[in-house]
Parts: C-alpha cells; structure tokens; sequence
C-alpha cells in the first residue's frame, strides 16, 4: 500500500467528549469526500472507543482520548482533506454545517493559498478545525 499511497501521513487521530455526536456528525461529512467507516475499537468495558475513517483504509480517527481525561481543541491545528472539486467542498462544508457543526470560512478562493486554491473551513462538534480543499490543476499556481 506505500508504493500507491504517495502521503507521508499514515492517519490523523481527533479526540472528542461525545462520541455519538461526534459519529453523527462525521458519518455524514466524511461521505461527501469518499470516505467511510472502515475500522471500529471496542473495549470489553468501555464499548466503542474509536472510529477510522478512509476511502481504502483507516486514515483518520475519531477516539475518545487515550488518558480519558477530557478532549481539548489543538490551537493551531487542524486536519484539512483532499475534495475531488468545488462542488465537494460545498456538499462538505453543507453537511458539517448541518450535522452539528459550525461554520469557520465559507467555501471558496483564498487566493493568499493561490489561485488553484478552492475550499472551506468548519469545526466539528467538539470545536475541531477541519478543511475541505481542491486544488484546480486547470487554474495557473499565480496570477
């Protein structure tokens, strides 16, 4: 799988306080790009613990924490994902909004990222910043 996957990211891991809320919101999200559930933890006294998603395996995880002290927000971090074009953006950013997340920058050009830049930003429902990006290989890098 290393020699087709051309990422140095293995999988990304996001804490949350609330796992039902958070697999509600992200069982619906993470549809609009392609990916679904594809790995489940359970523990014999805790039940569910974690969730992966991905289109072709577990690439990104939603966990209740490893310490199970409370999840808290990274300043400063955020975990953006691959959209196949613009009208993926808007489907990702509308189903967050809808699914108990919150706006954090509507779909669109940022052209500070440069012209081929196309997406949109949006917090899940325990505040963590996600992005949904296309990349317009038709558009010149600058204008």
């Amino acid at each position: 799988m290393s020699e087709e996957n051309l990422s140095i990211v293995s999988h990304v891991s996001l804490g949350t306080n609330d796992m039902d809320a958070a697999l509600a919101f992200y069982d619906v999200v993470m549809v609009t790009i392609g990916a679904v559930r594809q790995e489940e933890i359970r523990l014999p006294d805790e039940g569910l613990v974690a969730v992966a998603y991905g289109r072709a395996f577990p690439e990104f995880w939603i966990q209740l924490p490893e310490n199970r002290r409370p999840a808290e927000v990274g300043n400063g971090v955020h975990v953006g994902f691959v959209a196949a074009d613009r009208e993926t953006v808007q489907r990702f950013h509308a189903a967050a909004v809808a699914n108990g997340g919150t706006d954090h920058g509507a779909p669109g050009p940022r052209p500070h990222y440069g012209a081929p830049y196309y997406g949109c930003f949006v917090r899940d429902p325990d505040g963590n910043k996600l992005e949904a990006t296309f990349r317009d290989a038709g558009v010149p890098a600058s204008t």
